[in-house]
């Protein structure tokens, strides 16, 4: 059977992208960031995965106000970087991975989930941003992915709970596949911003760093804070911080096995008007 044996948690700050695309990751305003992730290219090299299933928002590219779905799975063999306003970013696309995709819709919405099933869709910063940190800029990407699109943009947005939830019927999924896949499990997303309105600007690395620790340590606990902890801690941008709550969900402690270990910690501010925020947990072997 296809198995989980990790999970990545990243920002996905639009601005990261642009640095890495124009050459300036080796200015020192960007340099602590990318330095962060260092350890991270190298770790994917050695722990390269059969698929990556990445949660991650739209920017209104896919989906705009008119629909919006709580939660959008990409089913589709390939998808292509999005024009968000000055052109694609210079990436491969991403090459996706049907088989495993429609299995995990079936289960999942067998599990009382309800999921859009996505046949025809670009991608954005949300999902490439996190894919040039972790790989680099490579002629294609390292293996397979699943895109997986939460709505954190237009309220209602799905609580922390009901995230952790499906975290855990996915992994139910993945290990009812009957190919002996190594997938890895990516929440992207935050941490502390706030783009708009008197706190513009926003950035909380108490709560930040907090969330992390709980995240490691006690994240079913950490799936009940409401949403309003999130807007007024994390600013009206923090809330993609529930994404990360999926992938946590879909990891091995939760449903009883061994804890698991934490392979690399970063943390940095600022990288534009964000906090960056990153974690690779590896379950058990």
């Amino acid at each position: 059977m296809a198995r989980i044996t990790a999970s990545v948690y990243t920002s996905h700050v639009p601005a990261i992208g642009a640095a890495l695309d124009l050459g300036r990751t080796a200015e020192p305003y960007w340099q602590k960031v990318f330095a962060g992730y260092d350890f991270s290219k190298q770790w994917m090299k050695d722990h390269r995965p059969d698929v990556i299933f990445l949660v991650y928002n739209d920017h209104a590219t896919a989906f705009s106000l008119a629909m919006i779905p709580t939660f959008a799975i990409g089913t589709a063999a390939e998808f292509q970087p999005a024009d968000e306003g000055w052109g694609p970013r210079p990436v491969p696309r991403v090459i996706g991975h049907p088989a495993l995709a429609s299995h995990i819709a079936q289960s999942v919405i067998q599990d009382d989930f309800d999921l859009t099933i996505v046949n025809q869709m670009d991608v954005d910063h949300g999902l490439t941003v996190p894919l040039s940190l972790m790989c680099g800029q490579p002629a294609a990407w390292p293996c397979p992915v699943i895109p997986f699109a939460v709505n954190v943009v237009q309220y209602p947005v799905p609580s922390g709970r009901r995230c952790f939830m499906l975290g855990q019927a996915i992994r139910r999924a993945i290990e009812r596949y009957d190919e002996p896949l190594n997938v890895h499990i990516w929440g992207t997303g935050g941490m502390s911003h706030q783009l708009q309105g008197p706190r513009a600007g926003l950035i909380n690395r108490a709560w930040d760093n907090r969330f992390l620790d709980e995240l490691i340590t006690d994240p079913a606990q950490l799936a009940q804070r409401p949403h309003i902890d999130y807007v007024r801690e994390a600013g009206s941008e923090g809330i993609e911080l529930v994404m990360w709550l999926i992938a946590r969900g879909a990891m091995a402690d939760v449903a009883g096995g061994g804890k698991p270990t934490v392979a690399h910690r970063f943390y940095h501010v600022p990288a534009s008007n964000t906090a960056v925020g990153h974690l690779i947990l590896e379950n058990p072997t």
